[in-house]
């Protein structure tokens, strides 16, 4: 999924659970994260939005948010950002699944 700031807002005020990975087409590890975020998009599909937002293209998130390095993680439930959850740089799919698993439990 593709997020912009057009749908984002609405996503995150739905309540649903959220799983933002910021990303720029020039850089290395994002583009080596980017299967596994898809792969992660498809298997909780229903449960959780899992999706891209591209920094290049969009802006609204990333000074809200402040993010200073790229790949982040944000997770959002209940419209709220979780804070404890935030990754930086690139990661397993394990970790990536264990965080989603702990945003679900919230």
């Amino acid at each position: 999924m593709t997020f912009t700031d057009q749908n984002i807002h609405d996503l995150i005020a739905s309540g649903q659970p959220v799983v933002i990975d910021f990303w720029a087409t020039w850089c290395g590890p994002c583009r080596m994260m980017a299967p596994v975020v898809e792969e992660l998009a498809k298997e909780y599909e229903g449960r959780v939005a899992v999706g891209k937002y591209n920094i290049e293209e969009e802006n609204d998130l990333t000074a809200k948010y402040r993010i200073m390095s790229i790949p982040t993680v944000l997770f959002f439930k209940n419209g709220e950002q979780v804070p404890s959850l935030r990754l930086a740089g690139a990661q397993p799919k394990a970790t990536l699944e264990e965080r989603i698993n702990q945003l679900l439990a919230l």
